[in-house]
């Protein structure tokens, strides 16, 4: 019996996994599951899986997240120290789902228990890429990726080697405004910008999607995990989100990965590994889909991706300057404080704010180091707000 913990058990990939271990239950011993403000479906979660730990992250939510585990032999935690205790309590599966940086220190705690760690937080790779490989090295982990698009180029490399690549091709949906004139995106609504026309997601991510924010991180996630040049990534638009990456190989040819727009693919994928087995997901047809389209993103519309190609070439700490200013414009954006396309703005001048600070950003890559320059940013775009409110 496998021990697994799932840290972010009440957002969509934590559903998502649930749903899997749920299927096989006298398959999985669950040690912990962390989740937010969701009490009442952590606490279900944990009664049914028959968890040892649930974990809140908010210290207030601690006597509701009590009561609700009243009568079950699930133990109730809550904070930050919490969420550290329950990444280091032994289990040979991680799922690292909790969103945003918030995910770095939980995750770098699991690889050093010598755990699988499966890999949906992005950030913790834009971050702290070097820092997080090298820690899965140091103590004999594995760090396998669940984001769609790298668990796609992750299957498709599967007995090749990386020198024979020559390009990876990651593909977007485009998101909620893939079609909208640029000149109208000023005017995008917090609940346009929050429906997504193929995946069923969180709200940040939706957002993220249609401004191609993720995107930008994910192009970051595939240097850092593959460590391939920058040069050697592409993005394109694919509208029907059936193919979630092609490897273009020194000889010409193209591996592609195609399947529903289903996390629960890369997911279970990455709880078989090396194995494959029965998914409960859509099998294509491909007589009915009929074609598949792609076109090159705009940049004016996806400034993001030009933004993420500076961060790759200015290297060091720059990732979490990146991820920071732009977890803090999502923020502004869906208080209400800023339009949809002045988050972009943001991350621009926050970026080169802070570039220019070679003693920082070329710091050594330590946990201590992210979170000073990570909480420098959100200053930053904090600032920026403020000064474009004003």
């Amino acid at each position: 019996m496998r021990k697994i913990s799932i840290l972010g058990a009440t957002g969509s990939i934590g559903q998502s996994t649930i749903d899997l271990i749920a299927r096989a239950p006298d398959a999985y011993d669950v040690v912990a599951l962390t989740g937010g403000r969701n009490i009442a479906q952590l606490a279900t979660d944990a009664i049914a899986l028959q968890a040892d730990l649930a974990v809140t992250a908010f210290e207030d939510e601690l006597p509701a997240l009590r009561q609700a585990l009243g009568g079950s032999s699930v133990e109730a935690a809550a904070g930050q120290k919490a969420l550290i205790e329950a990444a280091t309590r032994p289990a040979d599966w991680v799922m690292s789902s909790i969103v945003g940086v918030a995910g770095l220190a939980p995750g770098l705690k699991a690889l050093e228990q010598g755990a699988c760690l499966a890999l949906a937080n992005k950030e913790s790779l834009v971050c702290a890429g070097k820092l997080l490989l090298q820690t899965a090295k140091t103590h004999n982990a594995r760090l396998l990726p669940v984001d769609s698009e790298h668990s796609a180029v992750f299957q498709a490399l599967v007995g090749e080697e990386i020198s024979a690549v020559e390009r990876i091709i990651i593909t977007a949906s485009g998101g909620a405004f893939r079609d909208w004139p640029v000149e109208d995106l000023k005017g995008a609504s917090l609940a346009q910008a929050s429906s997504h026309p193929n995946w069923d997601m969180g709200q940040r991510i939706t957002i993220d999607s249609a401004s191609m924010f993720n995107k930008a991180l994910e192009v970051i996630e595939t240097r850092e995990y593959f460590g391939v040049d920058p040069s050697q990534i592409e993005v394109l638009v694919h509208p029907e989100s059936l193919v979630h990456a092609l490897v273009g190989f020194r000889d010409g040819g193209l591996m592609a990965h195609l399947g529903a727009p289903d996390m629960r693919h890369a997911i279970g994928y990455a709880l078989h590994w090396p194995e494959r087995r029965d998914l409960p997901v859509e099998r294509l047809d491909l007589a009915a889909i009929g074609q598949l389209n792609f076109r090159k993103p705009d940049l004016l519309r996806y400034p993001a991706l030009e933004q993420a190609q500076q961060v790759m070439q200015r290297g060091g700490l720059m990732g979490a300057v990146f991820n920071a200013a732009k977890e803090r414009a999502l923020d502004h954006f869906i208080a209400g404080r800023i339009r949809f396309t002045d988050m972009a703005e943001i991350t621009a001048r926050v970026l080169d704010q802070i570039e220019s600070q070679s003693g920082l950003i070329d710091s050594a890559m330590t946990l201590d180091n992210v979170t000073q320059i990570d909480h420098m940013a959100r200053r930053a775009a904090d600032a920026v707000t403020a000064h474009n409110i004003g």
